[in-house]
């Protein structure tokens, strides 16, 4: 945990959706008798982080492993199974729609896709002006033109495209008005879901340029879901390594590229193409990626690892802190084996 003030407080989070179908589809007929049968994916397990004032925390892993789950349950578009989420120490995770209201001005978020996340029937001007007007009902119509004018100059939109409509656009050109539609309620705190990952990789620098500009000029702070290491490497303060659902490390950027210590995070650092002649030699992890539906006992990721023990496989690890500040949930770092 950094020394800065801490703006979102996770706490054991955990997220299960049921897969089960309705009530008669849960009947199934086993030894003689009627027996009611439930079946859930579990995924977010027990995460806990904090996310300091001005970082830009960036939660990385593989497809399925949960990360957008973590960004939607933080944001209230997914309420949490268990645990809690806090904004500046005060819960958020039980609160009404009405009572988000205050919060949903603080935080808010840019998602995948541009093509999406759009309405595509009204214009670029109409899509910026209608969440300053729901949140600041006091603003005049000049207040709000002005203000919206204001963020488009920002991240290099030209007022002048207000009038058109989304599917006239590109997609970095999309995700542009996606992020300023982010900015018009001024907000502290910004979940960015994949932000760049739909789009050509020569746009994709320059809307992580925006973003990270937007960042010091607005005092943000960023909670970003990645799959990219290389972005996260360009972007992020610290990294949330997740897999399956729990973090099995947390640390600074510098000090998770230079020197991992999960036996997943080396596995999939040493997967990122390198010119260096002294890089490590990729890591092939055995095995498959277990179903969360079913999830392993112990620690999940005991299956594919080629240090695992016993204790490994009954045991669930806790993030335990290092010496060097970092966070990271393994048996056998703690017991020294590593």
């Amino acid at each position: 945990m950094s020394t800065q003030e801490s703006l979102l407080q996770v706490r054991d989070l955990r997220k299960r959706f049921n897969i089960s179908g309705d009530f008669l589809d849960q009947l199934q007929f086993k030894g003689g008798k009627i027996v009611r049968h439930q079946e859930h994916v579990h995924a977010i397990n027990g995460v806990n982080f904090d996310v300091s004032k001005g970082e830009a925390l960036c939660v990385v892993g593989e497809s399925g492993c949960g990360k957008s789950t973590v960004a939607r349950t933080v944001m209230g578009l997914l309420k949490p199974s268990a645990g809690s989420i806090s904004y500046k120490g005060e819960r958020i995770d039980h609160l009404s729609d009405t009572a988000l209201l205050p919060y949903r001005k603080k935080m808010q978020m840019i998602f995948q896709n541009p093509y999406a996340s759009l309405n595509p029937r009204m214009t670029i001007t109409q899509t910026l002006e209608e969440p300053v007007r729901f949140h600041n009902p006091s603003m005049s119509g000049a207040e709000v033109r002005e203000r919206v004018k204001e963020v488009m100059y920002s991240v290099g939109i030209d007022p002048g495209w207000g009038v058109r409509y989304p599917h006239e656009f590109s997609g970095g050109q999309r995700q542009r008005i996606s992020i300023a539609r982010a900015l018009t309620v001024e907000p502290e705190f910004i979940v960015a879901d994949e932000p760049i990952s739909a789009l050509d990789v020569s746009i994709q620098a320059q809307v992580l340029n925006l973003m990270m500009q937007t960042q010091e000029e607005r005092d943000l702070t960023y909670l970003f879901i990645t799959h990219d290491l290389s972005v996260v490497e360009h972007f992020g303060t610290r990294v949330a390594v997740m897999y399956l659902g729990t973090v099995c490390e947390l640390a600074a950027t510098k000090t998770l590229f230079a020197e991992p210590k999960h036996p997943y995070t080396q596995a999939l650092l040493s997967a990122i193409p390198r010119l260096e002649d002294n890089r490590p030699n990729h890591i092939k992890l055995q095995g498959e990626v277990p179903t969360p539906v079913n999830l392993p006992t112990g620690c999940v990721f005991h299956g594919r690892c080629p240090y695992a023990n016993d204790r490994c496989r009954q045991e669930i690890p806790a993030l335990i802190a290092q010496s060097d500040g970092s966070q990271v949930a393994c048996h056998g770092i703690e017991e020294g084996r590593l």
